[in-house]
This record gives C-alpha cells, structure tokens and sequence, in this order.
C-alpha cells in the first residue's frame, strides 16, 4: 500500500514539472498563474516567475469572493474573476495558465474562463 501511493505521488510529481516546464520554455508572458485545486476550495495565484514574487492571490476561501461552498464550478469562476481584478489593479493583462497536474476541465476550467471573463489573456 506504501509502495501504491508513493508511485501515485511521483506521477503527480512528474505531470506537474512537465506542465510547468513547458510553460517556461515557451512561454513570452512574464507571469503565471498558478492554480490549486483542492476537494473542498479552489486557490490561484499570479506569479512572476523573474523575481521569484507572488504579485496577488485569490480562493475560495475569502467571504469577498465566494459564499456557502468553495468547491463547486461556480465557485472557481467567482475566483478566477478575482485574480483577474487583482490582477488588473496591478496592471497585468496577460499570463499563462500553470494548472499544475490537474486536468484542463471542471474547476480549473471555470476559473481561466472567469479570469477571461474578466479581461485577462491567458
């Protein structure tokens, strides 16, 4: 049973490098937004990966964005429209999506629709 779960944790290991690689090999934007998805609530953060800072972060556990259940669909567009505003403040339109070793559908979906939404490229 140990041996299970640590192979299931290296392979989560290793989705999330080849995912975050990728976006520093290719990517011309100076900023990612990194996503988090838990079972209960949804986290995001916009990060400058050149200075190693976290510009501003947004979940769903701030009573400000979402109220009653932080993980639901409706939920995680409520955060990314957040991180888009914070983000917006800032002076920052455009970054790249990191959604870790998560799969691009449900709530990581919902929340690069609700940050484009708001006006954010991604």
């Amino acid at each position: 049973m140990v041996n299970r779960t640590r192979r299931l944790q290296r392979r989560k290991t290793r989705r999330t490098y080849r995912v975050r690689n990728g976006i520093r090999r290719c990517s011309t934007r100076g900023y990612r937004l990194s996503v988090f998805r838990s079972n209960k609530n949804i986290y995001a953060q916009l990060i400058n990966d050149k200075d190693g800072v976290t510009i501003c972060a947004a979940n769903s556990l701030q009573k400000s964005v979402v109220e009653g259940n932080g993980g639901t669909v409706e939920a995680a567009k409520a955060v990314g429209k957040k991180i888009a505003e914070l983000a917006a403040e800032k002076g920052i339109t455009e970054a790249t999506l990191d959604r870790g070793p998560c799969q691009y559908h449900g709530r990581v979906l919902a929340l690069a629709d609700g940050a484009r939404e708001a006006g954010m490229t991604l």
